[in-house]
């Protein structure tokens, strides 16, 4: 098996580093182009309810029990799906009179989080428009308050945070974009030249020679490139 000269690939390397400047160059303008121009900016905004003790039949609430803590716990599963159901989804669709909102799109742009060992959901919004993303969740968490109390006949859920407009987008990040896609060409261009060299098994050099078959170079031939002259329609 043939050994791997290091120093020959650094060498390689070096000498075809116009190269490998000028694709990783090529796609940094790319990535650039489609954080700054083709990639569609999307906002976020989130909400949070947390799963309460249910009122009494007098409407008074009691001190909170870990039964009432455990029974809350479990419910916390159920209450992200009832979230995302076609009938929270398509209601709040019908309320807030989104244009060209599908159900299918509102329920793709909408996550739901139970927040590990609490009784607490994160409700995450979004869309293209930052101020809709947080009528949206806001919309849903009112929407499925309503729905829990029409269900289970109990009003067990509290909106902790609202959601808040931001206009920083959340899928957007130029920087990275431009230093990964840099990342991506820096590795092709690098790959290409080293597999196009081991693949090249033409000799460019004397010190190649000495280099495969142990014999040192005694004399070399030039090769000139000399084209038959033409005189008065003759041939010499």
């Amino acid at each position: 098996m043939e050994e791997i000269d290091i120093q020959e690939i650094f060498k390689r390397l070096w000498n075809s580093r116009r190269f490998i400047i000028t694709l990783t160059a090529i796609f940094m303008v790319i990535a650039a182009v489609y954080s700054y121009v083709i990639q569609t900016p999307k906002y976020q905004s989130y909400t949070t309810i947390v799963l309460t003790k249910a009122e009494n039949t007098a409407g008074e609430n009691t001190s909170v029990t870990q039964t009432d803590v455990t029974m809350n716990q479990k419910l916390v599963s159920t209450y992200s799906e009832i979230v995302r159901s076609k009938t929270v989804l398509s209601q709040v669709i019908s309320n807030l009179q989104i244009a060209n909102l599908t159900e299918s799109q509102l329920r793709s742009n909408v996550t739901v989080t139970a927040i590990e060992d609490t009784e607490v959901i994160k409700i995450m919004v979004s869309n293209e428009n930052p101020e809709y993303a947080a009528k949206i969740a806001n919309e849903i968490a009112e929407v499925f308050t309503a729905k829990v109390k029409e269900i289970y006949s109990i009003e067990n859920v509290q909106v902790v945070d609202k959601a808040e407009v931001s206009y920083t987008p959340s899928n957007i990040n130029h920087k990275k974009d431009i230093i990964i896609f840099a990342f991506i060409g820096a590795v092709v261009s690098v790959i290409y030249v080293l597999l196009s060299n081991m693949l090249d098994t033409t000799v460019k050099t004397a010190e190649e020679i000495e280099k495969e078959f142990k014999l040192p170079v005694v004399a070399s031939i030039p090769i000139y490139n000399a084209e038959p002259q033409r005189r008065n329609g003759g041939k010499r």
